[in-house]
């Protein structure tokens, strides 16, 4: 892969009703309704809304036998009012399902988690080599059985790995690990190849976005080790909803785009399904706009490890680099409850540390070398790009102690350009620490959540960035722009500023009304700024997509709830109306309760 400059993984086309994916097709976006599948009235008006929003695709779950069959009236129903886009069936735990939808959508979903091996107990299984064998000939041969159903009535095969739901067999094996997600996926997709099945599409999801983008990157690796060149889809699980859900689908799916990685998106929203489409629209526009950008000439350092992913070391320069969690820096301070970590003053051109204004640093540009040599100040930043790389500025970046690089770019792709400047800063051993300065000029919070979320976002997961900058020329509040810098930090797991809420989207299996439950557990707890906390809607992620929450919050039954610490169930059933109270007891028990 070409680290610096924008190309899309080739891969091969997938049939999928009158909608074809991958291969030199548009990246696809789609979404999944959250009606009751058996609900088939309210399921095609919700298709409707998310076709007309511009959805390629539309999933439905099939829990059970009486779900599958009503796909059939659905799918009836849509083509009546002239509706033909492709519709996915979503199965879990239920291969007999899987069987009836094959022949009824023009896609099934199946979770290698959930489709042959038993339900997660979340114990350690020790399996002999001969057991584990047994196992997979079994799965092997209930999964050809799908296969062949699917090629009689040409239907696609999704092949979607869930971090929240391996298996305890993978489990027992690979760990609660991103190489134990990709081995859970290459079982299928070898099955797959030696049955000449093709149409097949590929996810790897997960709450967690380095969790996320490991795993694919590892995907990736595997696939082109074993010459597989299969179709992605992407998404980040359980994202949440407004701010939250958008900067951190932003993080997972813009940095994996930014990587050329992807034929299909969904962004996961706790949301109405069809206000999904616009955001993901938004996203795919923004990346792929760098198709045939002016080439970037870097030297990718041969010691680092793409997919590592560790942080990158420097030295400290103040409260900046060293180990040190990322800093913000901001144009003005704004107002409410967040400040930057530091402000710049145009005019004084000094960085001034946000609470402590006795703290003023001097920002020289590469004009002005013989000045920033000449200062004694204990911390200075140099504004440097890029293109600005020479030998003078390279023996000032070595020789200068407490400096700190500014880095700015104006490159049509971004993320490319700051990438050939850190490899370059690797090839050179120079550990000086570097705030990432980005520019934009967007008068809509939205789009300015999505762009810098996927730029900063695929740098800070790449571990490079010592602190992020973001600018705007537009009409966006200061202190709107400083949350949008905290809430990157956190979505790509670098800094924690506030409570992380882990909420799906909704499915025709959730157990409660997702979207109210939401703003009661927040109202109840957002003051609670280190804990995670999870809102499932139903058990086929619960515990195991809320891996590393502190609490989690997960539909047991119709109204009725199960309360998690960790992933161990504390209490079962509690009805609705007193799940919330019972949370905030079980917070209290354990200590990690703060008086708002």
């Amino acid at each position: 892969m070409d680290l610096f400059n924008y190309h899309r993984r080739p891969t091969t086309e997938v049939h999928i009703g009158n909608t074809p994916l991958g291969g030199d097709n548009p990246i696809r976006i789609q979404s999944m309704t959250n009606t009751h599948t058996h609900e088939t009235d309210a399921s095609v008006e919700q298709c409707v809304r998310i076709i007309e929003a511009g959805a390629d695709y539309v999933r439905l779950t099939a829990q059970g036998t009486r779900e599958a069959e009503s796909l059939a009236v659905i799918e009836e129903e849509l083509h009546r009012r002239g509706y033909h886009t492709p519709l996915v069936a979503d199965i879990h735990f239920n291969p007999h399902v899987a069987d009836l939808a094959a022949g009824i959508v023009e896609k099934v979903r199946i979770n290698p988690g959930n489709f042959v091996d038993s339900a997660r107990t979340f114990k350690h299984i020790d399996y002999t080599d001969e057991e584990y064998a047994a196992e997979l000939q079994r799965l092997r041969a209930r999964f050809v059985a799908l296969l062949d159903i699917c090629r009689a009535h040409h239907t696609a095969i999704r092949i979607g790995v869930n971090h929240g739901s391996l298996s305890d067999r993978i489990m027992s094996r690979y760990g609660d690990t991103p190489e134990g997600i990709v081995e859970s996926c290459m079982e299928f997709l070898r099955v797959c190849r030696e049955e000449k099945f093709d149409d097949v599409v590929i996810s790897i999801k997960a709450s967690n976005t380095v969790v996320m983008v490991k795993s694919v990157r590892l995907l990736l690796a595997a696939l082109d080790k074993e010459e597989m060149h299969y179709p992605l889809h992407l998404g980040v699980t359980e994202a949440g909803e407004g701010e939250d859900g958008r900067i951190k689908s932003a993080v997972g799916i813009g940095t994996l785009l930014a990587d050329g990685i992807g034929d299909t998106i969904r962004v996961s929203l706790s949301e109405a399904p069809e206000a999904e489409i616009p955001v993901a629209r938004k996203l795919v526009d923004y990346i792929t706009a760098r198709a045939g950008h002016p080439h970037i000439e870097g030297s990718a350092c041969p010691a680092h490890d793409f997919l590592c992913m560790e942080r990158r070391e420097t030295l400290a320069a103040g409260n900046i680099g060293g180990g040190k969690v990322p800093v913000t820096v901001a144009d003005a301070k704004g107002s409410g409850e967040v400040s930057p970590d530091y402000v710049y003053s145009s005019r004084e051109k000094q960085i001034i540390a946000g609470g402590d204004e006795s703290f003023k640093a001097p920002l020289y540009t590469c004009g002005e070398l013989s000045r920033l040599a000449a200062s004694t100040a204990e911390v200075k930043f140099l504004q440097l790009s890029y293109p600005e790389l020479n030998d003078a500025v390279w023996e000032t970046l070595a020789r200068t102690s407490g400096l700190v690089v500014v880095l700015t770019t104006r490159h049509i792709n971004p993320v490319g350009e700051c990438r050939a400047f850190f490899h370059a800063l690797l090839n050179h051993a120079c550990r000086v620490p570097v705030i990432v300065q980005l520019s934009y000029q967007e008068t809509e919070l939205e789009n300015l959540q999505l762009k810098a979320a996927a730029d900063f976002g695929a740098l800070l997961l790449d571990g490079f960035a010592d602190g992020i900058w973001l600018r705007n020329e537009g009409n966006i509040p200061a202190g709107k722009i400083t949350a949008c810098m905290y809430a990157i930090l956190q979505a790509a797991r670098q800094r924690t500023s506030k409570t992380e809420y882990i909420s799906c989207p909704g499915c025709g299996r959730t157990m409660f009304d997702l979207t109210q439950t939401i703003v009661r557990v927040k109202a109840a707890t957002s003051h609670l700024k280190t804990l995670k906390i999870g809102i499932m809607g139903c058990i086929v992620n619960g515990p195991g997509e809320m891996a590393d929450a502190d609490y989690g919050y997960v539909g047991a039954g119709r109204n009725r709830i199960s309360l998690y610490k960790g992933k161990v169930c504390i209490e079962k059933n509690i009805p609705e109306e007193e799940a919330v109270e019972h949370l905030i007891a079980l917070i209290k028990t354990n200590g990690d309760w703060i008086e708002p």
